[in-house]
């Protein structure tokens, strides 16, 4: 049985805890795309941990392997793998050979390239941590993977073929000083030992293979996307996006299993109950229209800890999105979904959904190609009854019919709008404020 758990949304739906509440079922946790742009915490008797790299079965002591889809910054992972020991904890993280590396020259490009694209507006509010350019890289056949530190002499070439690129396009093309990032010497001497410590402590696999021996003996594996369906290269709003697949089909890409086995197993759309963004791009629901929306936003955004994990900015805050959820599910295929957040909607006045767009004058039920005419959108609002403040701990021991009557009837309308249906509900951050239905790894 493979799990495939997946953001429906803009990310920072919650896919860490999901990942930790059934990672107990599952022996191997791997992210099959994405950086250390990607923070997701995890809740577990108390006590937070915020990761923004190493897979979040980690703090349940699961294999956590970073895939072949993954673009990998070893000073992140060493730097969080180190904090977790000192907390008591021995992650058993591998990396694939295959993975991509975040070098300096990518983090100091990715902030260049960010600033300049502001002069005109056009900035897509990346996290600044290199990914975009890894990613540029690999699709060019210029990157450093992580197998090319395991040995010195093409670890040499790569970085004598691609550094000096690097250097002119900064320093004429940007016209700026190139500094101690765009150093051959320096970069080998630091990846190198890297490398040195990767094959040390055994981290890394060939993930396909790897994979495949462990599922031949009978693991259970769980496939964790970072970020969400509508920041995907292919299938989010263009060009307010991430640079790789959050998306189910990336989990067969990014890891080396094929897709007739994950597309035998589930996938779990993972939906926060409201919507929040980080960065530029459309969001019709969005609560930005009036002081008596912003005031909303706010209260929203403070009760929900609305701030990115990884960069602490503050998420912009609306309705939830059915046309999004509609679009999530038919690109991933969802078997199941799970709700998070439903306590942070708890109290209001007044709760909506986007149940369609208005575009040109037509109703429309699911987001358009592309992003020009997703920002012509205007939702087309459905109210529910709210539901009261609880005591929520109380309700996630006593279970589903202990939710308020409004709350399962805002539920149920998502799994009928989905298609899918609910495999749990998240009524607060730790692992036992989670109301589970059904375990995916059941079947």
């Amino acid at each position: 049985m493979t799990v495939t758990i997946v953001g429906s949304q803009l990310g920072d739906e919650g896919k860490g805890a999901l990942v930790d509440l059934w990672g107990g079922a599952a022996d191997v946790v791997v992210r099959y795309q994405g950086g250390d742009n990607a923070g997701h915490t995890v809740v577990e008797g108390g006590e937070e941990y915020k990761l923004s790299l190493v897979p979040s079965g980690a703090v349940r002591d699961k294999v956590g392997v970073l895939g072949n889809g993954c673009v990998v910054n070893p000073r992140t992972l060493f730097d969080e793998i180190d904090a977790l020991r000192e907390r008591g904890l021995d992650p058993d993280v591998r990396v694939a050979e295959r993975a991509h590396v975040i070098m300096p020259y990518h983090r100091r490009l990715d902030g260049i390239e960010e600033e300049a694209k502001s002069e005109s507006g056009d900035e897509v509010g990346t996290t600044g941590r290199g990914i975009g350019p890894t990613y540029e890289d690999k699709v060019g056949r210029r990157g450093v993977r992580v197998g090319d530190l395991l040995d010195p002499e093409v670890l040499r070439d790569r970085l004598e073929y691609v550094v000096p690129q690097k250097r002119a396009l900064v320093e004429k093309v940007f016209g700026l000083d190139a500094d101690e990032a765009f150093d051959v010497d320096a970069l080998y001497e630091e990846y190198r030992e890297i490398g040195e410590r990767l094959a040390e402590e055994g981290m890394t696999v060939n993930c396909s293979d790897f994979l495949y021996e462990r599922r031949q003996a009978g693991d259970e594996v769980m496939f964790e996307g970072a970020q969400g369906t509508l920041i995907d290269i292919d299938h989010g709003s263009y060009p307010y996006v991430t640079s790789s697949n959050p998306t189910a089909g990336g989990a067969a890409t990014g890891s080396g299993v094929g897709p007739t086995v994950t597309g035998r197993g589930e996938v779990v759309g993972i939906v926060k109950a409201y919507l929040s963004r980080v960065g530029k791009g459309p969001m019709p629901t969005e609560l930005d229209g009036d002081d008596r929306e912003e005031t909303l936003a706010d209260h929203i955004r403070e009760k929900g800890g609305e701030f990115g994990t990884v960069t602490g900015r503050p998420r912009r805050i609306g309705w939830l999105d059915i046309p999004m959820l509609r679009h999530a599910s038919r690109v991933s295929g969802f078997t199941g979904i799970a709700v998070n957040h439903v306590d942070v909607l708890a109290g209001l006045d007044e709760v909506q959904v986007g149940h369609a767009y208005e575009l040109d004058g037509e109703e429309v039920e699911t987001i358009p190609s592309t992003t020009e005419r997703w920002a012509r959108c205007e939702p087309v609002l459905k109210e529910f009854e709210p539901w009261p403040e609880v005591d929520w701990t109380a309700v996630a021991g006593d279970g589903y019919d202990a939710l308020p009557s409004g709350a399962r009837d805002y539920l149920n309308y998502v799994s009928d709008e989905v298609g899918a249906p609910v495999y749990a509900v998240g009524i607060g951050p730790d692992r036992a404020e989670t109301i589970e239905l059904h375990d995916p790894f059941e079947g």
